[in-house]
């Protein structure tokens, strides 16, 4: 039997050497909420045939860096944040998705409390803006930006994650207008309460809200334990 003849690397790159000149990207979508708004974290665009467009916060992947290493750094040069966790998300690879040449994106998305994150930079007008007020954005950041949230949607039912966006102490009311800030429809209040304390995800501090223009409510925190002891959870019909 014949032997296979085998390439060296000097021959792939040889013979394959437009495959080799494609761009990696990062973008991150940060989600934040503040006067009962869903909103993300957006930046003008420095390239001129965007200009005056709003875009998510990325960069290309530099050739010694890993995806998630990239992603860390663009937030961390973007608005001086470094204890923000960021979740991968999604992989955008349209052909022409990149006016310079074939860049390929993967998106990250995060969730923090915007009082408690303060912007550290303050260059190219980054600003939060809310979800319901984005029509378009540059390059392919939009369906970018709907992917994430769709995938955020996803996991509020079974997932403790938007308590990234809440302070430590909130009462329900804060809670339910998170959850239709995000979800994007208006839910019945006895049900969404009644639900959620099913869940077994709070816990009551005995404490009530102070300084607000309505009745106070009873102020609660996310149950931490519940989840680093792998306790199940049950599912959150929000319908």
């Amino acid at each position: 039997m014949g032997t296979a003849l085998q390439k060296t690397i000097q021959q792939l790159r040889s013979e394959n050497r437009e495959y080799f000149q494609i761009a990696l990207s990062v973008d991150c979508v940060i989600f934040g909420f503040d006067n009962n708004e869903l909103k993300v974290l957006l930046i003008k665009s420095d390239l001129e045939e965007f200009n005056d467009q709003w875009s998510l916060l990325g960069d290309l992947v530099r050739p010694d860096e890993n995806l998630d290493n990239a992603s860390y750094r663009v937030l961390k040069d973007r608005t001086g944040l470094d204890d923000v966790y960021l979740e991968q998300v999604y992989t955008f690879g349209d052909v022409d998705r990149h006016p310079a040449g074939r860049v390929i994106t993967t998106a990250y998305y995060s969730l923090i409390n915007i009082k408690d994150h303060q912007l550290k930079l303050q260059h190219n007008e980054l600003h939060w803006h809310p979800i319901q007020e984005i029509t378009t954005l540059a390059f392919d950041h939009k369906p970018i930006l709907d992917t994430c949230l769709k995938q955020l949607q996803s996991k509020i039912e079974e997932h403790p994650i938007v308590f990234n966006l809440l302070p430590e102490k909130f009462s329900l009311r804060e809670l339910q207008s998170l959850y239709e800030a995000i979800l994007g429809v208006k839910m019945d209040r006895r049900n969404f309460r009644k639900k959620f304390f099913l869940m077994g995800w709070l816990v009551d501090v005995n404490e009530l809200e102070q300084d607000v223009p309505h009745r106070p409510g009873k102020l609660y925190r996310f149950d931490t334990s519940r989840f680093s002891s792998g306790k199940a959870t049950k599912k959150m019909a929000v319908s």
